[in-house]
């Protein structure tokens, strides 16, 4: 639930950024952000079974 939340604030900022290129930045550093924590707990998860 918190990923689908958290992937919503990168689409509003991504919408935002075409608009200030400041938000932009911040929208990619948050979907790569994203995209990491996404790999890591599939690891995780793998590790576990």
């Amino acid at each position: 639930m918190i990923w689908i939340l958290f992937f919503l604030l990168i689409l509003v900022v991504f919408g935002f950024g075409f608009t200030l290129q400041i938000l932009w930045w911040v929208a990619a550093v948050l979907l790569v952000l994203w995209i990491v924590g996404f790999a890591m707990r599939g690891r995780g998860r793998s590790r576990r079974r």
